[in-house]
């Protein structure tokens, strides 16, 4: 069933030929409520995507790519055009792109460098390429901009989802290492001055219901010697004071990076709610299952293929979201229910 699945799709996706994706929202579309927001990390586009169709079947109305979007790990621009270009050929992922609004942020693969910062030479031309591949405009401001931090707006007051996604790399300070192991760096940035200031001008006074706040690394997560917000301790600090600042309803997080899938939640001064980061990695290929602390963890960790699917229960009072963890062949591995 599902290689005739994937034929129907591949037949639609030579039909559609080269329609116009829907990356762009329309006057109408912004009005309607959203509720199914699928996201996803670790897509490498030299091996089998096994992922896409039951991606597509799920119909979510916004995808989120959140960074190792590619395997580009060069500062040869050519060479990442061309892993941009086998990933957006893959004829199923064409129809999530005929369907769905595809919005995204890198982290450091397909930024350029593993483990990069602002230290990588190429950015630049290298944010431009990830703009290509998320087609935006050549028009739009986000051109012009340094770094690939966006916010994206859906739905009528009142149900109204807002998605801040974070450049985690463009303005990061390097990793302090330690007998070459991340090690802690209290004088250490992670989003620099003029990101921290828009991020504070998107969460003051948001008319949002849902806030869905999306970085490559992991926000809560603390423990492992990965790459992780806890790398620049200051930096984890000063995010949470400001979400006890601004409390935006309706906040969760979102992140990849770590080839595994957990959800992690803490509670924070000043939001009423848990905060939970909501970790899907990776499309291509996992890790090994291996044991890993994490004080913050719900449920269990994931080591199959992975994508992330969140439903907005817009009737619930008070509001919830389920979040699924999902892999192939219609499979579900964990589910958390997350109330604001």
């Amino acid at each position: 069933m599902k290689n005739l699945f994937i034929f129907s799709l591949i037949s639609c996706a030579i039909l559609a030929g080269c329609r116009t994706p829907k990356t762009e929202k329309t006057a109408s579309s912004s009005q309607k409520p959203v509720t199914t927001i699928a996201f996803g990390s670790c897509s490498d586009q030299k091996r089998p995507q096994p992922l896409w169709d039951d991606i597509v079947a799920q119909k979510p109305q916004v995808w989120i790519w959140l960074g190792d979007n590619i395997y580009g790990d060069s500062e040869v621009m050519d060479t990442l055009k061309a892993k941009y270009d086998r990933q957006k050929a893959n004829p199923v992922y064409a129809q999530l792109r005929q369907s769905t609004q595809i919005i995204g942020v890198w982290d450091d693969h397909d930024y350029g460098v593993n483990d990069g910062g602002k230290e990588y030479p190429r950015r630049k031309e290298s944010q431009q390429l990830m703009l290509d591949f998320l087609d935006v405009p050549n028009n739009s401001p986000l051109r012009q901009q340094e770094g690939a931090y966006s916010s994206h707006v859906y739905g009528p007051k009142g149900q109204r989802v807002k998605v801040i996604l974070l450049d985690g790399r463009y303005f990061r300070d390097p990793l302090k290492k330690v007998n070459k192991t991340n090690t802690p760096d209290p004088s250490g940035d992670i989003l620099g001055e003029t990101q921290w200031q828009w991020l504070e001008n998107q969460l003051t006074n948001s008319d949002a219901d849902v806030h869905i706040i999306g970085c490559g690394i992991q926000f809560l997560a603390n423990e492992h010697t990965s790459e992780k917000w806890g790398n620049f301790p200051t930096a984890r600090q000063r995010f949470f004071d400001l979400l006890s600042k601004t409390k935006p309803k309706g906040a969760m997080l979102i992140s990849g990076d770590r080839h595994i899938a957990e959800v992690s939640k803490i509670s924070l001064a000043g939001l009423g709610y848990d905060l939970y980061d909501i970790t899907s990695s990776g499309l291509t290929h996992t890790s090994k299952p291996y044991e890993q602390p994490n004080s913050y963890r719900v449920g269990k960790m994931v080591f199959d293929l992975n994508y992330s699917l969140i439903t907005i229960n817009w009737d619930k009072k008070p509001l919830t979201a389920t979040v699924r963890i999902n892999g192939d062949n219609w499979a579900t591995y964990l589910t958390q229910e997350v109330a604001f």
